[in-house]
């Protein structure tokens, strides 16, 4: 699961066509998007190297098996390095606190489910416990979904393992329909 900031740290900026709701503040680009349900009133920023410490601690409390400087150095590569093909979305709450985070990438290999390419392919979403039932994983989503539809992409995929229901609530929540169910083999030669 990989990721990478709207602006890119040679300065460039990734195209923003069909983005109305992106107002620049500073070095990073801001979806304003509140949740009426909730006080919290989260926003929705694209991930930058600022963030990479708040991001590596929620990722791993989704992926503990990893360590917290694997995280980090993940995030520097796959996502802070200038790579085109992925993105990732923070929330924040009202304090300015990072309660969540959403990474995307552009697929072009086969996607299971799909029939085109590139697909967008959500790598990873999550939200703390304590900020959850409060519409804040569908705001990440549908900034990824944002991102992907402005470079073309015409469906989303994403993956759980088969033991994940959690996960699998969570995807139907978002809209996504399950395509397929698979069990992966290997073999030592």
């Amino acid at each position: 699961m990989d990721i990478v900031s709207l602006r890119r740290l040679d300065g460039s900026a990734p195209s923003l066509r069909g983005w109305g709701a992106l107002t620049r503040r500073g070095a990073a680009a801001t979806l304003n998007i509140r949740d009426e349900r909730t006080t919290m009133e989260p926003t929705i920023e694209m991930a930058t190297a600022h963030d990479v410490e708040p991001w590596a601690q929620l990722r791993h409390a989704l992926w503990p098996h990893r360590t917290l400087a694997y995280h980090r150095a993940d995030l520097s590569r796959a996502f802070l390095s200038g790579n085109s093909e992925a993105i990732a979305f923070i929330a924040r709450n009202a304090k300015g606190e990072a309660v969540g985070f959403a990474e995307g990438t552009l697929r072009h290999d086969y996607v299971n489910g799909c029939s085109s390419s590139p697909v967008l392919f959500l790598e990873g979403i999550y939200v703390r416990p304590a900020d959850r039932r409060k519409g804040v994983a569908r705001m990440l989503c549908d900034a990824i979904a944002g991102w992907g539809k402005s470079l073309g992409c015409v469906e989303f995929g994403s993956d759980a393992p088969l033991e994940n229901l959690a996960s699998h609530r969570l995807h139907a929540a978002l809209g996504f329909e399950e395509t397929q169910r698979v069990v992966f083999f290997r073999k030592p030669l």
